[in-house]
């Protein structure tokens, strides 16, 4: 069960971090590598990369929600629409990262072959699981991180209101810094 606390703890606020710099270098890197011609000398290392990274952001999603589960997260500031807007948003991201990881496998596995990860280990392939599975699957990868760059650029510009306009800790509170009022709260005593 998730706990609730006045802070993020600092697992989850590296994490949080990590993420937020892989998702948009993933989806530069991802048009990016769509346009390079057979000849180019990135045109395999680029997916590969781009593959690895993306098992790495995944791994990264499965210790964040485990963080949270052990860790909790502090309630979400602001009215109660905007609360539950925040959850909402917060959900679509993660369901969106999940959707993209999975079309991801599914356009690299396609031919039944692994992925290999950084050279350290190989995620196995299953190969064709329906016609067409890399075209449908890549279709699917581009139109989702299209959708996952909306909301991000969406949830950079509410922690930047809650930040300037609100002038609450939401923002603080993610980068680990703790101000007077919100301490206050942990402790009574101060």
């Amino acid at each position: 069960m998730t706990t609730k606390t006045q802070h993020y703890h600092p697992l989850h606020i590296t994490l949080h971090w990590l993420m937020a710099l892989m998702i948009p270098a993933l989806f530069g890197v991802g048009l990016w590598m769509t346009g390079l011609d057979y000849y180019s000398s990135w045109y395999k290392t680029a997916p590969d990369l781009h593959k690895s990274f993306g098992i790495l952001l995944a791994l990264l999603l499965l210790f964040r929600l485990v963080a949270i589960r052990l860790f909790g997260k502090p309630a979400a500031s602001g009215a109660g629409v905007l609360q539950k807007a925040a959850g909402v948003a917060h959900a679509l991201i993660y369901g969106l990262l999940v959707a993209i990881m999975l079309s991801g496998y599914l356009i690299s596995t396609a031919d039944n072959r692994g992925i290999p990860v950084f050279g350290l280990f190989e995620v196995p392939g299953f190969g064709e699981f329906f016609p067409e599975q890399a075209d449908i699957a890549g279709a699917a990868h581009l139109y989702l991180a299209w959708t996952l760059i909306a909301l991000v650029v969406l949830h950079a510009g509410a922690a930047l209101k809650h930040h300037f306009v609100d002038k609450d800790n939401t923002l603080t509170r993610m980068l680990g810094r703790r101000n007077a009022a919100a301490s206050s709260l942990d402790n009574p005593e101060i």
